[in-house]
């Protein structure tokens, strides 16, 4: 019998040595430096901790590197069988590698990178609650919307309180959200709102333009959550459940009178959220997002964002497009197609199959007359446009003195001259239709009848080649401007019979 216990005490021997020697250099509850490693050791000595002879991954190296943009564990395996086999060892098996590594992440608390790699997504959405702002005169009070966009690796949060939630306004926070994050995630996962997403199904997704032009701006990529899956972002789901605890909430029992004085109440508590300790590991969303994410964010692009609206017209014959407040001209050649207007705080373009065909400064007041380019319009109008009374005067005088007194008098019949410029213009078409010297001679007969010459005369006498006809002589003595008169003798008696 007692051989016996001294065999089972000789087989517990080196747990007992290894328990005592743990009570020794160890103590409850553990430091962060005391690894399983070093329990294994200090309970094990002289056992091997990897008794399969298998070489064990390198997991906070391999934890490390799933950080980086496109690694992934099939990858990282690859790479430890290839270190394995240059050592001689022998690696573990695909399945075992992820399940170990999987299982050291869990008891680290290292699992964050595991579903959300820095610098790769930002999410993006409105509160469903509101901020109240009173109206000091009216007392009427309006909402004010607040956006949320959350960096899911760092929890890091943007939060902005706008009057709309309008696409101009939509487009403007993404560029603000960018700016204060000072990078561009990879990817940009919204709702399915329509001021971003007009349609998303199973086979398609068609992006607002303005919101795709955004996308194009910072070189990132749309993904928007599958309709009625609030999981695929559930990280800013949640993160707009704790903003709107954490800002709007807390700014209840605040009276506001203007849009500014929110942006500062809630600037101040996005800082304060920002700074706020995690619960369940060390640090906060300001310096993990510093630590762990800013170094893998892209970088902003050097023009900033100007949104912009898009809308479409069907080009009239006056080849002008509203911007809903003025009028601008496009080419003429359009008139009848439809095009793609994109307007911006400062500009206004006019794009027809995918190409601009116009652009102009956008008036930011209401103007009187259309804003138009010479180089939009017909070579009639550009011309009309041309017009002025020395121009008339010298063109006339190149044909001849009739055409000359036949314009001076067209200047002359109204109260200003540019009441003739239309039937001066309408006599150099004759002139380009009849020739110049046809004119002269058309312009001579109608003033040997008439001191008020009219286009409908001048043109009649063309038409039916009057102005090729030998004029007959004056009759009158030149003596006798009255012409044929009776004399005297006429009326006496001797006349009479």
């Amino acid at each position: 019998m007692n051989q016996a216990k001294l065999m089972l005490m000789g087989k517990f021997q080196p747990i007992i040595l290894g328990i005592s020697r743990l009570m020794l250099t160890i103590k409850w509850p553990l430091e962060e430096s005391v690894t399983n490693q070093l329990l294994h050791e200090t309970l094990y000595p002289g056992i091997e901790a990897n008794p399969s002879g298998r070489k064990l991954p390198d997991y906070a190296f391999i934890h490390k590197e799933l950080a980086k943009p496109g690694v992934n564990l099939t990858l990282l395996w690859n790479e430890y069988c290839e270190k394995s086999y240059a050592t001689g060892a022998t690696p573990y098996m695909y399945t075992q590698f992820c399940d170990k590594y999987r299982h050291w992440a869990r008891l680290t608390k290292a699992t964050m990178r595991i579903k959300h790699k820095p610098g790769d997504v930002m999410q993006v959405d409105w509160a469903g609650n509101t901020i109240p702002i009173h109206d000091t005169v009216t007392g009427e009070m309006i909402k004010a919307y607040l956006f949320v966009a959350v960096l899911p690796c760092s929890c890091y949060v943007y939060a902005e309180a706008n009057l709309d939630m309008t696409s101009t306004s939509w487009l403007s926070c993404h560029a603000h959200a960018y700016s204060y994050f000072g990078g561009v995630a990879r990817l940009l996962i919204p709702d399915n709102l329509k001021t971003g997403i007009i349609k998303n199904t199973r086979y398609e997704t068609v992006y607002n333009k303005s919101y795709q032009e955004l996308a194009e701006h910072y070189d990132t990529a749309i993904i928007p959550a599958r309709v009625n899956h609030p999981q695929d972002k559930s990280i800013v789901e949640g993160t707009v459940k704790y903003a709107s605890t954490w800002i709007i909430a807390a700014l209840r029992n605040q009276k506001f009178f203007s849009i500014d004085e929110i942006h500062r109440a809630v600037n101040e508590k996005l800082e304060e959220l920002n700074h706020f300790p995690f619960k369940k590991r060390e640090g906060n969303r300001h310096q993990a997002y510093y630590q762990e994410e800013q170094a893998f964010m892209k970088p902003l692009p050097k023009t900033p964002f100007e949104p912009a609206d898009w809308t479409f017209a069907t080009v009239r014959n006056d080849y002008l497009i509203s911007d809903g407040i003025n009028k601008y001209s496009v080419p003429f050649d359009l008139i009848g197609k439809e095009v793609d207007i994109r307007l911006t705080k400062k500009t206004v373009e006019v794009f027809f199959q995918g190409s601009r065909v116009a652009s102009h400064s956008r008036a930011q007041v209401q103007v009187r007359d259309p804003i138009t380019k010479k180089e939009h319009m017909p070579l009639e109008h550009q011309k009309y446009l041309a017009y002025n009374k020395d121009d008339f005067l010298v063109w006339a005088m190149s044909i001849g003195p009739k055409t000359t007194e036949v314009v001076e008098r067209f200047l002359a019949v109204g109260r200003e001259p540019e009441q003739g410029f239309k039937a001066c213009a309408s006599l150099t078409k004759l002139a380009d239709r009849y020739s110049n010297n046809r004119l002269e001679k058309a312009c001579e007969r109608v003033l040997n009848y008439s001191s008020s010459p009219t286009i409908r005369n001048i043109s009649t006498i063309l038409k039916n080649g009057q102005d090729r006809l030998k004029q007959e002589k004056s009759q009158t003595s030149s003596t006798n401007k009255y012409g044929i008169t009776r004399g005297a003798a006429y009326y006496g008696k001797d006349g009479a019979q």
